[in-house]
């Protein structure tokens, strides 16, 4: 019996590839495990009308950890007409199964970092080494949205809030609500799990994103809590910074920052900009971590004009199965990873597309495994 199982969760386009790239790196590393294939993606919306089946969902009640590739989402009157014939005409919405991984199995933590590697002639600034947490399950990703409105919802709305007035007369149609929901107990574990981080190490600040200026009520109460957290580890500095201020000053000043830490969308708007500073989403990887369960991927979407290529950068999902690895507590297998993908950089013997080269995303993968 293998000591591992780790689902394998393709998904649409590109997913598919990068998750090739990544056997090729499993099959040289020897790890003592075993990958069932999961079911998801638009190819399960089109044919079951539900992206992430129920058999999935079981799969990963079972499983250590999972390495997902991407999906391809598309909104939901474009996915309506392209059901199959049995399933048009029912009322089916679409959600992300990503989104709802998150939220099915409480991964709060988004883990994203961000490192310039040696070399590479991407980077924004040499030694950029970032890492961006970002709350995983809340905020104005919970999925609490109305559109069209009901007429009850605006009428409690008209009542209680003069600025909602000017809405409450438009027709249902007309307009939509999503809720932007943050609670103290997720905002703290969040900004626990960057300060932990931070201690384990050796980092010295953590940077609290934030819009409470004008979002009063729901980022007030995330910077409160995280003042909170911060009184408890006084050795971790921290500061704040307003999302649109953080998006300039990172770009300005990188070296002023080492963990940020966000409600759910600041977090994705800030961890692509990191991102792009180290490379692009060709070395962007995430982790989706909670309790019992970590999803890993790499940050990119399914970019569908380029499925079936093979000519995408895998670096981003390498460098999630280094992540993974690290999780599961194989770090000697995680550092062999990262040195393996940061010495392919320096030597820019084997480049992707996107690194100015011409080597596709499976001769990437064998030149990182070949350093292993």
């Amino acid at each position: 019996m293998a000591k591992y199982r780790i689902a394998w969760l393709p998904g649409d386009g590109i997913g598919v590839e990068v998750l090739e790239a990544a056997e090729v790196v499993f099959e040289k590393l020897r790890l003592d495990a075993e990958y069932p294939v999961g079911d998801i993606g638009w190819k399960f919306w089109r044919k079951e009308g539900d992206p992430l089946p129920p058999r999935t969902i079981e799969l990963l009640k079972h499983v250590d950890a999972a390495l997902f590739g991407a999906v391809t989402s598309k909104p939901v009157k474009a996915a309506n007409a392209e059901l199959v014939p049995e399933l048009q005409g029912k009322t089916l919405v679409y959600r992300s199964p990503i989104v709802r991984m998150r939220q099915l199995f409480d991964l709060y933590t988004c883990l994203r970092p961000c490192k310039a590697y040696p070399e590479n002639a991407l980077n924004f600034k040499e030694g950029i080494d970032l890492v961006v947490f970002r709350e995983n399950t809340e905020d104005l990703y919970a999925g609490v949205e109305f559109g069209p409105v009901p007429r009850e919802l605006a009428d409690l709305f008209g009542k209680s809030a003069k600025s909602f007035a000017p809405f409450a007369s438009l027709a249902p149609d007309d307009y939509a609500i999503s809720c932007k929901i943050n609670t103290r107990a997720g905002s703290e574990r969040i900004v626990r799990a960057a300060f932990e981080f931070a201690r384990k190490f050796h980092r010295k600040k953590v940077t609290v994103v934030h819009k409470a200026n004008v979002v009063r009520a729901s980022d007030g109460l995330f910077l409160d809590a995280a003042k909170s957290v911060a009184a408890q580890f006084p050795d971790i500095a921290m500061d704040d910074a307003n999302i649109d201020a953080i998006t300039m000053w990172l770009l300005k000043n990188p070296f002023n920052y080492d963990v940020l830490v966000a409600p759910n969308l600041y977090g994705d708007i800030i961890s692509d900009l990191c991102a792009q500073m180290v490379g692009g989403l060709g070395f962007g990887c995430s982790a989706n971590i909670g309790e019992t369960l970590a999803v890993f991927e790499p940050t990119h979407g399914s970019a569908p004009k380029y499925a079936g290529q093979y000519k995408v950068n895998p670096i981003a999902t390498i460098l999630a199965v280094k992540m993974m690895l690290e999780w599961l507590g194989e770090t000697d297998k995680a550092q062999s990873v990262q040195g393996a993908v940061a010495e392919v950089i320096r030597e820019g013997k084997v480049r992707t597309y996107d690194m100015g080269g011409r080597n596709s995303t499976i001769e990437m993968a064998i030149a990182i495994a070949a350093k292993l």
